[in-house]
This record gives C-alpha cells, structure tokens and sequence, in this order.
C-alpha cells in the first residue's frame, strides 16, 4: 500500500508568495528574489511530506499564478497580442502580462479571460484557441521541477494537467472547429514533456484529469481512449496515474477504467458511493487510489469511516494495489493547524475537530499505517485521539440551537415572494429612486489602502480603541462618499473600509461561525482568502451593517447601496459543517440576512445589494443533479431578499460564470437589477441575457478590476455599445466587473472618472437616436 499526495498548497505558511509576487510587481524585489522564495517553498513542502512518510511526493504543483496558465506557457499557446512582450521580456514577465495585463512601455495589452476551477473559489486563467493552432514546448518549468526535486532527495512524481483536461478548460477564439480537434496538434508536446521527465528518471506522472468525473460527449469520450493509447504506445514503462475529483465517474467508469494507465484516482469524499461500482468494474492490471482525506475542507477524518473503505477494496484486490490519498490536490485547504495559536480566535473545542494540509498529510501516514496487519503504537494511538475527537463533535452543545431549527421549519413558500412582480416594482422605484439613464454605480468596496488595513491591524491589538477606530473609519468613509459625488457616480457606496472580506466579515457576526488566524487559501494569483467555519446553527443575534450604512446615507442626498454577502456565497466561501444537508445550513443564513435587508428598510437604504457572485460556482458538475441545488439556492437568496417594500430595489453581484444554462433560475431570483462581470469577455457573457430576454435590469461590467491597467472611456464606450445591441439601453448600468478592495486608488479614480464619462456619452447618444426617430 502507498501514500500519496495530489498536490499541496503553494502560498507558504505565512504567505510569502503573496508578498513576494506583489512586491515583484511593484518592483520592489527581481526576479531573482521572486523565483528564491518560490524554491523555498517547493523545497520546504516537499521536506515536510518526505518527513511525514509521503511515498509519492508531487512536484510542478507549484505555480506562481495558476497551474492552467503555467502549462499554458510550456505548450506555447500564448495569445498573438502577447507576442510583442514576448519578443521583449523575460518568460516571468510574459507569464504575468498573460495574468494580469500589461500596460506600460507604449503597450496595452488585456488580460487572458479567468473563470472558477470547476465548483471551488480557486481562479483559473482560461486558454485561448485557435483553428489549426500548433503548440511547441516553450517553458522548461515541469523537467526543472522534476530535477530540482531529485537533486532535493525527493521521490518527485510530476503534476501535470491532462491533455484533454486541459483542452477542455479552455475556449475557442473563433467559430469552425471544436478544441477537441487540437488533440492530435497537442499530443507531440506532450510526448516531448514526458521524454525529457523519462530521460530525467521519472518514474510515476500524475495526470489531472477531473473532466472524466463530468458529463462527456461520445467525441471526448474517443478522443480520450486515443490520446491514452498513443500515450502508453510511446511510454511503455513509465507509471500514469489519472487523477479524478470532485464527482464520481458514473457513466464514465467504464471509459476511466479502460485507460491504458496504472492507477486510477477516485473521489471518496464527493462520491464515496462509486467505490462498490468501481471494485466491480477494475481490471487486474489497474491500482486504485483512495480518495478519501477531504482536500476541500478543514474537518478532521473520520478514521474508523476511512478504514472501511481501504478495508473494502484491500479485500477486492489486494494491498499491493491500493493508493492512499486526499480526495484532491490541497491547494483548496489551509497551510497549518499549527500556526493557530490564539484561543481567543479559535477555541480549543472546535480547533480539536479540524486538520489543514499539514495535518491531511498525517492523516494519510496514519491510516496506511492502520490498515496494516501490525499497526504501531502511535498509530493505535492516533486512532484513538481521532475517535474521541469525532465523538466530542457529535455530542457538542455548541453545534445545535432549537429555535434556529424551529424558524427554519416554519418558514413557507410566501416568504420566497416580493410583494408585487418586477414589472409593477420597477415603476414604483422609478418614482422613488429617480435615476438617470445608464446609472452609474460600483460593486461595492474601495481600495483597501496600507492605512486602512493599519488600523485594522492596530485595533485587533488594541493600540486604537473603538472609539479612535470609529472615527477613522467615518473619516475615510466621508472622503468616499464626497469623491463619488464630485465625479458624478449615481449610485454611492460608503466603501466597506470596516469589513476585511466579504464572507468573513458576515461570519464573524453571525453566530455558528468560528474564525481562524493563518487558514489561508488561494483565490487567484496572489489573492488569498481565509474563509470562516460554518460549525453549527446559524443565526443573527444583532444588526450587522445598519450603523455604517446609516452613517453613509446620512452624508449624501443621492443613494448609497446597502452592501451585503448572499446566503449561498456565505455558503460557498466558507468551510462548511458537513453533518447536515448544504441546503439546510443554507436556509439558516438566508433568514439571517432576511432580518439584515429588513433591517436596512427601516433605517431609510432603498438600494440595497446582496452579492451572490459564488451561486453558478454551486453548480453540480452532472446537469442530472443542478435542479436540485438551483431549487434551494434560488429560494435561499428570494427568503433573504423578499421581506421588502416594491420601492426597494435589490441588488445582485455575481462573478466570472457562463450563464447560458441556467439563466431561467436566474431570471427566478427575481433582483430588480443583476451585476456581471463582462469586461474580459467583451461583452460575450451578455447573450445569455439577450437570448433569453432578460426582464430585469444589468449591470454588465466595463472594467476588468482583477487587472492593473486603466481603461480608457473610448474603450468603455465600446463595451456599453456592443452591450446596447444585445440588451434594451433602458436596462443597463453601468459598473465595474467586480469590488475594488485589492486596487489603488490611483488607478480607480482614472478608471471611475472615464466609466462616469462613458455612461454620459452613451446616454446622450442614445437620446440623440430617440429624438431622430420622431
């Protein structure tokens, strides 16, 4: 029986790749530095794992971005507007320009598109296809990966993104072919990568292939057996393990199974259902490797339930073919349950019922070691801690409140209902609201400048008191709302300079929810968010954000938005207590911030947003299950959204998402006016909406917030007219893509004062065209 690990997270234990690619960027360190403190965290990662007993280590599940955007690179397809940064900079700088934009040195260069890995929070940079496209091996990183690790003692087995896998993930430029048709284009790349990893000593190549746990087509399905078959042809002794995760195979076990490979990884967290099926379904010359220490959430294991399963298959087919590994790559779960040190933040009781990516590793170790005839002392030992540490959590009085239960029972379809239907609520918040033509407004956050987070920082430690904090914060709270105002922003925001992240801060009000210190993970790039525990109930024993949402409104004639985090990207962004139904817990904080939005109403905020960017990201990966979750989710945000007058006119935000097939059940959550982010696709995103003739109001995004460069108004001015020719001109706003937390204020005032100026010109031309016609 083996061990082994899909992939481990790279942020470092204290995030230092975050502040070494942020201060590389800024110039504050070279490349030199930069590619220094990735090493010392590969080095240190595989160190741990080696430590602990891992037997396969994996090694290019490093990145300094994203691993889709890295194996972008190595096979050469980078976009032609890229070519010029090519020609001039280094391989570093070409990489991050493909991330992130480039606008410097007489060049302005857009962003590669970035959507959401599947059904996690984690970004990835989308490939970019064209008919005929050739690839050619143009980055090293994998074969230097492989030899930096052997020359580190380390039984490397390298991570690679599947060839079809990493076709599928991407998105063809233009229309006549079928991505699945650069296969054979692909392929020699491939082979070129696994020669030089062979000729280097490799041993084991872990191919990501999550794509055979989704619904495929019968042309995937051939294109899978062939490149598989071609693959073996040309690589007879080396080892390919094809890696699944985040669903069961289902109707494609048979396909997974047949696979000229040597081990097969399943999902036993997801889909523990599928282990019976596939124990039928093995061939004899296939090794199965177990899935079962959750890679996507910080609860312990439960061993006894683990051994079960490694019980089960070793009866079927023996030790000697067993593997033992998370469900997926770590990526998704924090560093180390270690680091958290402070009782005050997370109490001992429900710290004792969590493991990170450290502790998973362990987990691993000790359930090999138990499945073995002769386990050890502190193996029996572990066993024994974990049982009374899975009991404590059964039986704990902190996890369950009875009247959150009872509300939860009581609550009925009516609660699910506005007053009236949009068409009659539209002209009454016309009435009140008076808004312009193509109304301006932003998402919700302003930059969250040095000093801001200075205060935070010194009132945590209690070198400012409540009432110098306060003070503070209504100050550059003030100077918000007044900048808004001098440039004309229609809709204002008091900017969110309180909060330190959308789901976090909403946590830590909400009771049932228990915080952590270090318990980062990867957003995108150098994002890094640190999602509170859903533990138990959940209820609001107070007013959340009533007193900075009055204090705003109080400053301002116009309107400023009531800002608020939607139950089921709460939800999402969280880790979530898994001894009850996700639906369940998702209804217990859609009544809370039901009482929030009611709140809201009284104290006199008329516009008031509740951001759901996380309810596609929800999305089952088999369309045979998504009415289901799209039932309870879209209930869940109409109970949060529905206790209001007609003339308050809710707001949603949502994120990256292709929104084709499920824009009926978006169109049922019924907001009055829907925020998207557009920009990167210019536009493309919008003829979901169009097609279905959307009925509610848009604001499709203009500006891509995730990128440094500053649009230029001619720019804007072209999204707002490609969006006008999907979408009626009396139905559109006018906004960024996304909130404006993590960029500077230089670059916002620029990019705000021409969005404002757009949304003016494309008023007056379209007024021009009404006067025409008559």
């Amino acid at each position: 029986m083996q061990t082994h690990i899909l992939g481990y997270p790279r942020i470092g234990s204290n995030r230092e790749l975050k502040k070494a690619c942020e201060q590389y960027w800024t110039g504050k360190i070279d490349v030199n530095d930069l590619l220094e403190v990735g090493k010392t965290i590969t080095q240190n990662n595989w160190k741990l794992q080696q430590e602990v007993g891992i037997d396969l280590i994996p090694c290019n599940d490093f990145s300094y971005y994203d691993q889709v955007l890295d194996m972008t690179l190595t096979v050469g397809a980078i976009p032609e507007r890229y070519q010029e940064i090519a020609f001039k900079k280094s391989e570093t700088d070409l990489y991050f320009a493909m991330a992130r934009g480039f606008q410097k040195e007489g060049l302005d260069i857009t962003a590669m598109e970035m959507t959401k890995w599947f059904d996690t929070n984690y970004h990835y940079i989308v490939p970019e296809f064209q008919k005929n496209q050739e690839f050619t091996l143009f980055s090293n990183k994998i074969i230097k990966e492989f030899i930096n690790a052997k020359q580190a003692g380390i039984n490397a087995k390298p991570v690679i993104i599947g060839l079809l896998t990493y076709l599928l993930l991407g998105k063809e430029k233009e229309e006549g072919f079928d991505k699945l048709d650069l296969a054979q284009n692909l392929l020699p790349v491939y082979i070129q990568i696994l020669k030089e990893l062979e000729n280097h000593g490799a041993e084991y190549i872990q191919f990501d292939e999550p794509f055979l746990a989704l619904d495929l087509n019968e042309k995937a399905k051939e294109t899978y057996q062939f490149i598989y078959a071609e693959i073996r042809k040309q690589f007879p002794k080396l080892k390919f393990i094809v890696t699944t995760y985040f669903e069961g195979l289902k109707d494609n076990l048979s396909l997974a199974t047949s696979l000229p490979i040597d081990v097969l990884h399943i999902d036993l967290v997801r889909c523990p259902e599928q282990l019976d099926e596939v124990l039928k379904t093995i061939p004899e010359t296939l090794s199965l490797s177990l899935g079962i220490v959750d890679g996507r959430n910080i609860w312990k294991n439960d061993f006894q339930k683990s051994l079960h399963f490694i019980e089960k298959a070793v009866q079927r087919i023996g030790s000697e073919r067993i593997f033992i590994a998370p469900s997926c790559s770590l990526l998704h779960a924090p560093f180390d349950l270690d680091s958290e040190k402070n009782e005050d933040i997370l109490s001992p009781e429900i710290k004792q019922w969590m493991a990170f990516a450290k502790q998973k590793v362990y987990e691993i170790v000790d359930l090999k070691k138990l499945a073995s005839e002769n386990p050890d002392y502190n193996a029996l030992q572990a066993l024994a801690e974990n049982k009374k540490a899975i009991e404590n959590r059964k039986t704990s009085t902190l996890i369950h409140n009875q009247d959150v239960k009872n509300r939860v029972d009581v609550t009925t379809e009516e609660d699910a209902q506005r007053n009236s239907p949009f068409t009659i609520r539209k002209q009454t918040q016309q009435e009140v609201l008076k808004l312009p033509l193509f109304p301006t407004t932003t998402i919700g956050s302003f930059p969250q400048t040095k000093e801001v987070r200075n205060w935070r920082a010194k009132f945590k430690k209690r070198e400012l008191n409540a009432e110098q904090y306060d003070t503070l914060l209504k100050q550059e709270t003030e100077r918000t709302i007044r900048w808004q105002e001098e440039i004309g922003i229609d809709v204002l925001v008091h900017g969110e300079f309180e909060r330190n992240d959308m789901v976090e801060y909403f946590g830590e009000q909400l009771a049932g929810f228990a915080f952590t210190q270090n318990g980062w993970v990867q957003s995108y790039g150098s994002r890094c968010v640190k999602p509170p525990v859903i533990f138990g109930d959940v209820h609001r024993p107070n007013p959340m954000t009533v007193y900075w949402s009055k204090y705003a409104q109080s400053l301002t004639q116009k309107w400023v938005k009531g800002m608020l985090t939607g139950p089921v990207t709460i939800l999402q962004w969280s880790f979530v207590r898994d001894d009850q139904p996700r639906s369940l817990t998702c209804k217990q904080i859609a009544l809370a911030i039901r009482d929030e939005v009611n709140d809201l109403e009284k104290v006199g905020i008329r516009i008031i947003q509740i951001d759901e960017p996380a309810i596609r990201e929800g999305l089952p990966l088999r369309k045979s299950d998504w009415q289901n979750y799209l039932k309870w989710a879209v209930e869940a945000f109409r109970i949060s959204a529905s206790g209001v007058e007609d003339a308050t006119q809710i707001h949603t935000h949502m994120c990256y998402s292709e929104f084709n097939d499920i824009i009926q059940n978006i169109a049922d959550m019924d907001a009055d006016v829907i925020t998207i982010e557009c920009s990167r696709s210019q536009m493309e995103l919008l003829n979901a909406f169009a097609d279905f003739k959307y009925p509610n109001e848009i604001g499709p995004g203009v500006y891509d917030i995730h990128s440094p460069r500053v649009p230029s108004k001619e720019e804007m001015v072209e999204l707002l007219k490609k969006a006008q020719a999907v979408i009626p001109a009396q139905q559109l706003w006018v906004n960024p893509d996304c909130g404006l937390k993590t960029r500077h204020w230089d670059e916002t005032e620029k990019a705000l004062i021409a969005m404002v100026e757009a949304s003016r010109e494309a008023s007056e031309e379209f007024l021009k065209k009404e006067k025409l016609k008559y």
